[in-house]
């Protein structure tokens, strides 16, 4: 099957399709890792809402997708950044997404997004307004049963004035929580106004107050989820966390070996990527789970450019790439975005992913892809 695709001059280039779709897997209850895909949201593209405004959704497209990670096997990190928390999807709409997901999937692995976005950083007066707002939607999500992710805070950043502000925000914060839960280290490449949390400009040092965190509410804590891109960072910080607290690697770029693993540990995975990647992620696990190291790696290896090109800088932009290829997949009939996002990448962005996503097995129908792709092409006057 072929197609024509601009190169970087803009002339139209004819490529051949090679890939073949990868059968998809499902992962046993009895998992070598813990494994997150965080989902995306679909946008409803008949709403009439301006861009920072309430998120519109399709709950109907939204919903059926979690029933397709779950069908996988996989576990579900919802209302994250991958959801465009924060930038598109508002805390009422992340709220009704938990809940939704709580009642649609009450079997299914999941965790769920608790933050402070519905707190503006600008109206934020200190550490106690961002407690307040943490343990606000802690008890919301709770009461509908759901776990916790608790992610990074802008507001946090803004008012804490060093690492003791951080270390008695999250203590108040985790003496709120009913069950374990996950904390989401999020790196300002992935957000740029983060720059600086736990109160350090320096990794190490910003290392010591996460792990300070964590041993003061060990049993608070089932895992760090920590998104830094960058291996030796997270290796470093896995080798120090306390016994039976978790590694849940967030690095879209270096998956396959933080999963993998060492003689000294391995990392579970909470990952953005695993949305696109989803039945490549299912394959590889449960390959890794049946001792087939050679098998996991030769399914997840040839994934790695495509994830680089998805979330490569500016990376906050990433969710563009995941809700392409949702689109491209199937999985959705539009290409329209909360926010208008899908316009915050250029063209070659989109054809290096088609291309990418093609030779790793990831168009599962490449016929309807292959149409897509030529739909987004017209719309760029490329003939």
């Amino acid at each position: 099957m072929k197609i024509k695709l601009p190169d970087q001059t803009g002339r139209m280039v004819e490529y051949m399709l090679s890939g073949t779709p990868i059968a998809a897997g499902t992962l046993a209850k009895d998992v070598a890792r813990v494994v997150y895909s965080a989902a995306h949201v679909v946008a409803d593209p008949f709403s009439a809402a301006d861009p920072g405004g309430p998120a519109a959704i399709d709950w109907q497209k939204t919903m059926a997708f979690r029933h397709y990670l779950a069908g996988l096997g996989l576990g579900i990190a919802e209302a994250m950044d991958t959801a465009q928390r924060g930038m598109g999807l508002d805390w009422g709409a992340a709220l009704e997404l938990i809940r939704r997901t709580r009642e649609e999937l009450p079997d299914a692995l999941v965790a769920n997004g608790c933050g402070t976005d519905h707190l503006a950083p600008g109206d934020a007066q200190g550490v106690e307004d961002v407690i307040r707002a943490y343990l606000m939607q802690a008890d919301a999500i709770q009461a509908l049963g759901g776990d916790l992710i608790v992610m990074a805070s802008r507001a946090l950043v803004r008012v804490a004035t060093g690492p003791a502000d951080y270390i008695r925000a999250y203590d108040a914060v985790l003496a709120g929580c009913d069950r374990p839960v996950v904390l989401h280290w999020l790196g300002e490449m992935f957000d740029p106004q983060l720059a600086g949390y736990w109160g350090a400009r320096d990794f190490d040092a910003q290392m010591e107050v996460a792990l300070e965190v964590i041993a003061r509410n060990t049993a608070k804590v089932d895992g760090i989820k920590i998104s830094l891109l960058d291996k030796d960072k997270e290796i470093a910080m896995r080798r120090r966390l306390p016994a039976g607290v978790k590694m849940y690697t967030g690095d879209d770029f270096n998956y396959p070996e933080l999963i993998q693993g060492d003689e000294q540990g391995y990392s579970h995975a909470l990952l953005g990527i695993f949305d696109p990647l989803a039945p490549a992620a299912a394959h590889a696990v449960s390959r890794l789970g049946a001792g087939d190291v050679a098998g996991f790696r030769a399914t997840l290896d040839p994934t790695v450019p495509l994830a680089r090109t998805i979330f490569r800088a500016p990376t906050q932009y990433y969710k563009t790439g995941v809700v392409f290829l949702a689109w491209l997949n199937g999985f959705q009939d539009h290409f329209i975005m909360p926010g208008g996002h899908q316009a915050l990448r250029p063209l070659p962005y989109f054809t290096d992913c088609f291309r990418l996503a093609d030779q790793a097995g990831l168009l599962r129908q490449p016929e309807l892809a292959v149409t897509r792709m030529k739909t987004l092409l017209a719309l760029y006057g490329a003939e």
